[in-house]
């Protein structure tokens, strides 16, 4: 049976995109507008593209010959010394065929306007049927009672404005919110699903967790997983916004969606359904959509106002054209005009498509943003409060720089530490090695490895014997620094990092000290940050020396160390009670209840893990310079907010008494259908800027 809206238009049957496991990624249904539940949204919801255009194309094509046989047209072809050819019963055409065009075309408007009125919520819908009803009644009963001239052209072409200005808004709205399908075409239809030697292509929907699969060279990566075997390089540039590859060997995690490259991998599948990535996204990418904006909001309140303005202009125009003696049908014409002119479709479009834009706009940069207003505020944001681990630095022991004798380089001591340590478990142990492994170090074979209890390691190397290990060696061996490295020892020790110490046949040859590493795009995000007049402080739980370590190497100045979890909201607050605006970049666990007491909560790095709550905006990737991107994003779809609703509003200024008839003593007047011309071309104009939006180039990480 067909569904019917409130407008009386058949309801688009919209069937979400399908998850690759059976049933839906998500359940998707139209909902009110982000601004006011059940008002502007409801404008199209449920409208179909291709039944306005239909509507349209008909009522244009009867539109052609009343226009032809009506009497304006004639006499000004008759000027021109052409002639319409009169046929029988060729005076009947224009009422009949405008007849047609008024029920067909204009029953969407006058469904939309009684629903309005039934929730005491006029809008567009009450503006445009006022126009059309009184046009036809007034024309029906010009032609019973012989008294003015009807208005059936200027009823058809407003009809057919009409018609078109809300199929090409409805066009730009399925732009706009096309994103969710677009995410859902990342996903391929198929896998090859690995039964032990046997490859065979199966529907998404049959894999299962546990199952594996073969992503070939070139192929889009069908599940989220880890790898088992194989490596390559994974674009992930739709998911994350990541523009160059990542490499994927065993053990990495890969994403649904994602592009393989030139390797083969064979993955293991982790995630399904819901609970993928992809899944995920789609569904903060939509709530996003239709999450409240104070924006829209106050252009609720406008469009509402301006609703009521045009009802009362138009009657207010009837009236003084009739007091005035005006003919019936000139004083009608103008307050038809001045309620088509008036409607405020632009107002109700302004909004809801920056929203839709800039949040897709925003996924396909890495950002996945839960709360509208979170996006909105981060625009007025003038400090961003990191946590350090995980955050500013990459939550893991690296070497961070290494001291050492006359007799060794850096590069040989720390090949022969690791070669020492290869064995080993210990966090400094493979702090050491993976250190080796980036420079490109080989390690020289070692002989009689053995572990020292709480004090380090020994082999030999070479024929030389090596230990490796912390201050507690150097009291076993009984050993002394030599003057440099006891030196760079004191200034590691007053920065909070930890120092290892290398002994080559009883002497020490190096110091290497050990921190969590700060990531390198920490300092480029601080820097942006700092060029855009934002402040940046930092929180940790770590000790005061290593708090003031990371904030002078990333050029911060202000920081709060040795704070508990539970106390981090309480320094949030303590900013924001200075009157600062803040935007907390957090890992999203330990840090919730500071993200929840921010302006602005940011949770970084989610990975697969997209449904953390305590954060209004969450980065795909581990990458604080993604932070940066968030306030660009802000700024620029705020000022196309302002744009839109400047345009949407301002031109009723002028607009509306031009249509009321203000000019009419000096022979410039607006018939009907011109109004809705002007009307329909304010709502294009702020569709047209809001797309522009999409050209936005956020700032490339």
């Amino acid at each position: 049976m067909e569904q019917h809206d409130y407008e009386g238009v058949p309801s688009e049957q919209h069937v979400p995109p399908a998850s690759p496991h059976g049933g839906h990624m998500m359940e998707h249904r139209p909902g009110p507008a982000p601004g006011n539940p059940g008002r502007h949204a409801g404008v199209h919801e449920g409208h179909r593209i291709e039944d306005f255009r239909r509507r349209f194309w008909v009522c244009l094509l009867l539109t052609l010959p009343v226009l032809a046989y009506s009497e304006l047209i004639q006499s000004f072809l008759a000027g021109l010394g052409l002639v319409v050819p009169s046929i029988p019963g060729s005076a009947l055409i224009p009422p009949v065929f405008s007849s047609i065009i008024f029920f067909y075309g204009g029953s969407v408007f006058i469904r939309g306007a009684a629903n309005e009125l039934k929730s005491h919520a006029p809008g567009m819908m009450t503006l445009v049927s006022l126009a059309i009803v009184t046009a036809y009644v007034y024309s029906v009963a010009a032609e019973l009672v012989q008294v003015g001239g009807p208005l059936y052209w200027e009823l058809s072409t407003l009809v057919d404005v009409m018609l078109l200005g809300h199929w090409l808004e409805l066009r730009a709205i399925r732009g706009a919110r096309g994103a969710l399908a677009e995410l859902a075409k990342l996903l391929p239809d198929t896998a090859e699903l690995l039964a032990g030697e046997q490859v065979r292509t199966v529907p998404l929907a049959q894999l299962q967790v546990g199952d594996r699969v073969l992503v070939r060279p070139g192929g889009k990566i069908p599940v989220d997983g880890l790898v088992n075997e194989g490596a390559s390089d994974v674009s992930e540039a739709m998911i994350s916004g990541e523009s160059r590859p990542v490499a994927k060997t065993s053990g990495a995690k890969v994403i649904a969606g994602t592009v393989n490259g030139a390797g083969s991998l064979r993955v293991e599948v982790t995630n399904i359904g819901e609970d993928t990535a992809l899944a995920g996204i789609m569904r903060l990418v939509e709530q996003a959509q239709q999450s409240r904006s104070a924006a829209q909001a106050i252009a609720d309140r406008a469009a509402y106002w301006l609703t009521l303005i045009a009802i009362g202009t138009g009657a207010i125009t009837l009236a003084a054209w009739v007091l005035l003696a005006a003919p019936a049908g000139f004083a009608l014409e103008r307050a038809v005009t001045v309620l088509v002119i008036a409607c405020p479709h632009a107002l109700g479009l302004a909004i809801p498509l920056v929203i839709s834009i800039s949040t897709t706009v925003a996924a396909r940069n890495g950002l996945l943003v839960r709360d509208r207003l979170a996006l909105e505020q981060a625009r007025d944001v003038d400090v961003v409060v990191f946590d350090k681990t995980g955050t500013l630095t990459r939550g893991e022991q690296g070497v961070v720089g290494i001291a050492t004798s006359d007799e060794l380089g850096e590069d040989q001591a720390l090949a022969i530490a690791a070669a020492v340590e290869g064995d080993s478990e210990h966090i400094i142990a493979r702090a050491i090695r993976a250190e080796a492994e980036r420079r490109g170090m080989r390690r020289p074979p070692i002989t009689e490895f053995k572990a020292l209890p709480g004090r380090g390691v020994s082999g030999r190397v070479d024929g030389q014997a090596v230990e490796v290990g912390g201050p507690r060696l150097l009291e076993l061996l009984d050993q002394s620094l030599p003057e440099r490295l006891q030196v760079m020892s004191r200034q590691w020790g007053e920065e909070g990092k930890t120092v290892a110490y290398l002994v080559v046949d009883g002497k020490p040859a190096a110091a290497i000290a050990l921190a969590d590493v700060i990531r390198e795009e920490s300092r480029e995000a601080v820097a942006r940050l700092k060029r855009m007049g934002i402040d940046v402080a930092m929180l940790t739980g770590d000790s005061e020396e290593v708090a003031r370590w990371v904030a002078r190497e990333l050029g911060i100045r202000e920081y709060f160390a040795e704070v508990l979890p539970e106390h981090k909201s309480d320094k949030v607050r303590e900013l924001r009670r200075r009157g600062r605006r803040v935007a907390m970049v957090g890992d999203g666990i330990n840090d919730a209840p500071a993200l929840l007491t921010a302006d602005v909560g940011v949770a970084i790095g989610a990975g697969t893990d997209v449904a953390i709550e305590s954060a209004g905006i969450i980065l795909v990737r581990n990458d604080p310079r993604d932070v940066v991107k968030i306030v660009e994003l802000s700024r620029a779809s705020y000022g196309k907010m302002v744009q839109n609703l400047f345009w949407a509003t301002g031109y009723n200024v002028v607009a509306i008494p031009l249509a009321a008839g203000i000019l009419a003593p000096w022979g410039i007047v607006l018939v009907p259908a011109v109004g809705a011309l002007l009307m329909s071309v304010s709502t294009i104009v702020v569709a047209i800027n809001a797309q522009l939006l999409r050209r936005l180039n956020l700032h490339a990480a």
